[in-house]
């Protein structure tokens, strides 16, 4: 009989997975009879999972098991486009980076609060390269009208600035996922925290600041002390899943103007007593925030409504199965 053993994903390659159990890093591969069957009721591991392996101590061994998932981070998968890929799971915390050059985009943190949320994770801002940001403080204020009950921290991992602000987070036992755009420094931001040159940093385009893919893979590291990261690949676009949850999160302010509407079924277009509208000619509400919101909502709805369809589908196949109708 095979031994059977618990561990947790490192890292995830085409048809290979690194694992971490019982102390030794091995590699293993996803069990066919198991996962590659038309009626495979197994979720296909992430970084972060936690699996049950056939032990095999003369090549690969064989993963027959994904566990239940406490969080997971998820977004449109940009190779298929169509469905859903999990980019990382199990993590406490979530770390949004975001540089003080030009990568700063308060839109684009405004999705990634959305998917953190949604994910399960604590979301922790995380400015980078403070040594050569010159606005600092102001940019700051821009991040802590959105960043609505988020810690916020500016850091640099060339100078250490700011780093010591973290180690609330990066604790024995909790995991911590770092998400951000190519070019935010997040390999240079894992070393530092390593202490070691583990990840491969890109150089930064002087003409506009843009940053080349550096992580390639996702990848998970234990700290020193038993903390655990995972760092992933920098994401030029964040195409969203459904975000239902993560949007109430991330948009409380306007959530709350919409309650306060006259009607319940108000659209927010013109409608007599409506708060939104109120809150935009006031300016307590910007235009560029409503804005993103809808569009947010949108992306959730059509992926929500995709989904549902496709469900109906394959239920629909499996019916015709059950009866011998093909």
């Amino acid at each position: 009989m095979k031994e059977k053993m618990n561990g947790f994903i490192t890292a995830v390659h085409r048809e290979r997975y690194e694992v971490r159990a019982n102390g030794e890093d091995l590699y293993a591969r996803l069990k066919a009879g198991i996962y590659y069957t038309d009626h495979c009721e197994e979720e296909f591991p992430t970084v972060g999972d936690n699996v049950e392996l056939e032990y095999n101590p003369l090549g690969d061994c064989l993963i027959i098991k994904t566990m239940e998932r406490k969080t997971a981070f998820s977004r449109k998968d940009p190779d298929v486009g169509m469905g859903e890929q999990i980019v990382a799971a199990n993590f406490d915390y979530v770390f949004i980076l975001m540089s003080l050059n030009y990568d700063f985009n308060l839109k684009r943190l405004e999705r990634y609060l959305t998917v953190s949320w949604q994910s399960g994770g604590q979301p922790v801002i995380v400015l980078t390269k403070a040594d050569i940001a010159e606005d600092t403080q102001e940019k700051l204020e821009l991040v802590n009208q959105i960043a609505l009950g988020v810690d916020v921290c500016v850091v640099s991992a060339v100078t250490g600035e700011g780093m010591e602000q973290l180690k609330n987070y990066l604790v024995p036992e909790k995991t911590t996922v770092f998400l951000g755009s190519s070019g935010v420094g997040k390999s240079t931001f894992t070393n530092y925290l390593l202490g070691k040159e583990l990840m491969e940093t890109g150089e930064i385009r002087e003409d506009d600041s843009k940053g080349h893919h550096t992580t390639t893979h996702r990848q998970l590291f234990v700290m020193d002390n038993g903390a655990r990261i995972i760092d992933t690949p920098g994401m030029r676009e964040l195409g969203m899943w459904v975000v239902d949850d993560g949007i109430d999160f991330s948009f409380t302010d306007i959530n709350d103007l919409i309650i306060q509407c006259r009607f319940s079924n108000c659209t927010h277009n013109g409608e007599p007593g409506c708060a939104v509208a109120q809150a935009l000619k006031e300016g307590t509400l910007t235009e560029k925030r409503w804005k993103n919101y809808w569009k947010i909502q949108k992306e959730s709805e059509f992926q929500a409504a995709k989904e549902s369809r496709k469900q109906a589908v394959i239920k629909k196949k499996s019916n015709k199965k059950s009866r011998g109708e093909w």
